[in-house]
């Protein structure tokens, strides 16, 4: 089946912290696993909090090491713990504990750039990084802009670690100084999907990929990101089929495929300046307008209205003499 589910443990940790705000964070990561062991989760999404007073460094990363190995004997102990005989997902289970995932941040306060990701996965077996794109390209200030830009970072962790899997997390991002805001959605962010699916499908053939949508539309970007990807691989089919009718083209009339391939495009650059040259000569075509016709209506003669009209004033000019000469009675 290809139905699969993971887990994301606490955003705030404190990995780095005292021997004290440690223990508090692993105790928060146990429930995570139990978690994880119950719905037979295939990556446990961790983060490792602040630098703290130890600050950037290998000392850092040697102990980030260490709490991490021993999370994943820890996932091992429970995996191989029978207690647990009925799983949520029973038809899932197949023994495998959890992979470890390590995720990069998108704050400069925070431990989890790309390179101390990568070295501590390096060093600590049963741990993946989990690349957010988002905190990357925040961290970046704006970075992944091109195909060849994630060309450049799938290459650097292949290299680094050799894995051919990947994890990652995609939303939109707002961001400044180097420091993630606050997540968007993907059309509102300078962080595109399309250069993403392109290099998917352009050169991606290599990957085993996930992709988790972080967005706060969660269901409408996920579906938004699996369109884009049908899109590019549409595209690159046109692309195929253009190459292979030149091909034959080449072969047919004896003329080099470039040869083709420029007569083809200067063609088409012809078709679209006829096309907006009659659009043009529409849009300056005078319209003729009508002048519509005022109907005259008949004058009415107003010698009733006048003689009505008089007609009252003589009553209420009687009116008037009239209270006049109650008044007079009165005194």
């Amino acid at each position: 089946t290809k139905f699969e589910m993971n887990i994301h443990g606490p955003y705030y940790s404190e990995l780095l912290g005292n021997k004290v705000e440690r223990g508090r964070s692993l105790t928060k990561i146990e429930s995570t696993l139990q978690a994880a062991k119950t719905i037979n989760a295939r990556h446990i999404t961790l983060h490792a909090g602040h630098y703290g007073e130890m600050g950037r460094g290998r000392e850092a990363n040697e102990q980030l090491a260490n709490v991490f190995s021993g999370i994943v004997d820890r996932v091992a102990e429970i995996w191989h713990d029978d207690e647990d005989i009925y799983p949520v997902f029973p038809w899932l289970k197949d023994g495998t504990p959890s992979k470890i995932g390590i995720e990069t941040s998108g704050r400069q306060e925070l431990w989890g750039s790309l390179e101390e990701v990568l070295e501590v996965v390096n060093h600590v077996e049963g741990t993946i990084p989990v690349l957010n794109i988002a905190h990357i390209h925040s961290r970046g200030h704006g970075k992944m802009r091109t195909s060849e830009d994630y060309g450049e970072l799938f290459d650097q962790v292949r290299e680094t670690i050799g894995t051919k899997e990947f994890y990652c997390h995609f939303s939109g991002v707002e961001h400044r100084t180097g420091n993630a805001m606050h997540y968007t959605q993907i059309k509102k962010s300078d962080l595109n999907f399309e250069p993403l699916a392109e290099f998917i499908v352009e050169d991606g053939g290599w990957l085993d990929i996930t992709l988790i949508s972080d967005s706060p539309l969660l269901e409408h970007d996920a579906m938004y990101m699996l369109q884009n990807i049908e899109k590019s691989r549409h595209r690159q089919l046109e692309r195929k089929a253009r190459e292979d009718r030149r091909r034959a083209l080449s072969a047919q009339t004896g003329k080099s495929f470039e040869e083709i391939a420029d007569k083809e495009i200067e063609q088409a650059k012809l078709r679209e300046e006829v096309e907006d040259k009659e659009d043009k000569t529409v849009e300056e075509t005078p319209k003729v307008e009508e002048t519509p016709k005022v109907e005259e209506k008949p004058v009415k003669k107003g010698s009733k209205s006048k003689k009505k009209a008089d007609d009252k004033k003589k009553d209420e000019g009687d009116d008037v003499f009239e209270f006049e000469e109650d008044d007079d009675d009165l005194f």
